[in-house]
């Protein structure tokens, strides 16, 4: 029996490459049990120099939307029509919406869901701290307004190349107290410091002094894995009061990307639990 267009069921999918280890079907399938959305979600691996033609067969065979990851977030703010604030200044964009009218609208919940992790599930207070922010790529730019929005004391961007963190800062200096440089130029305490660079997941730890971390200061490591990376195991070591993976950020961006599409945010800490206990894959 055919499904009335009324009731047509929403198709969404995630795009990357390589995209097989992906999350994000199990979330958002969780996301809409617990709302009630009817929608389908699946993995899309687009070729590495044919992304705009993956997306351009998605509409045309009237798709709704799609979640971008590695790497095709800064084509996906290329090929917008609209772009919200936060994918606007972050030059890159992880939720697209396919408009009825062939128009293309899209956002970066990257920020937006580290932001929650850190403030609604940890409970850590951003305004008038010190943030310390590794590295100067593409995943830290997309983070930088949604932090400078609680007005921490200050956030300084370390980098191996010290020029590209000089930059990102000054981009962002209109939106808060920001500056960048070599991770010889760390100066003082952070009440926090987060990890935006992969490096950790193969072991490697950024040059970081040995006072940096305030007393019982938090790490945040915006990568996941099955075991501590190595800057949690940095942040232990250096007696943090609080280490955390990414795990959250990833759950609460798709809570955010799924009420971009659908206009409802579901709850999160279902979800997140499923996916650290394991019972979601």
């Amino acid at each position: 029996m055919s499904v009335p267009s009324s009731e047509k069921i929403k198709r969404f999918a995630v795009i990357g490459n390589p995209i097989a280890h992906s999350k994000s079907p199990s979330i958002h399938s969780a996301f809409a049990q617990l709302t009630g959305v009817q929608l389908s979600y699946e993995t899309l691996e687009a070729p590495i120099d044919d992304f705009k033609g993956t997306i351009e067969q998605l509409q045309e065979a009237g798709w709704d939307g799609c979640n971008v990851t590695v790497p095709f977030k800064e084509q996906a703010w290329q090929i917008a029509d609209e772009r919200s604030l936060f994918a606007q200044r972050a030059g890159a964009a992880n939720t697209l919406m396919f408009r009825d009218d062939g128009s293309i609208y899209a956002d970066n919940t990257d920020g937006s869901g580290l932001v929650r992790d850190l403030k609604h599930n940890l409970l850590l207070e951003l305004k008038n701290k010190r943030i310390l922010l590794l590295g100067a790529g593409g995943a830290v730019r997309g983070v930088l307004e949604p932090l400078l929005a609680e007005k921490p004391a200050a956030l300084f961007i370390a980098n191996r190349t010290a020029v590209k963190a000089v930059a990102l800062a000054e981009d962002f200096a209109g939106v808060g107290v920001i500056s960048g440089g070599g991770f010889d130029s760390i100066e003082g305490q952070f009440d926090l410091i987060i990890n935006g660079t992969a490096a950790s997941l193969q072991g490697e730890l950024p040059p970081l002094p040995d006072d940096c971390l305030a007393e019982k200061g938090a790490c945040y490591d915006m990568m996941y894995a099955t075991k501590p990376t190595a800057f949690m195991l940095w942040g232990q070591q250096h007696r943090a009061g609080l280490v955390a993976d990414g795990m959250g950020m990833l759950v609460e961006q798709a809570a955010d990307a799924f009420d971009v599409w659908h206009g409802v945010r579901p709850e999160t800490l279902t979800v997140l639990a499923g996916l650290r206990e394991g019972v979601m894959s």
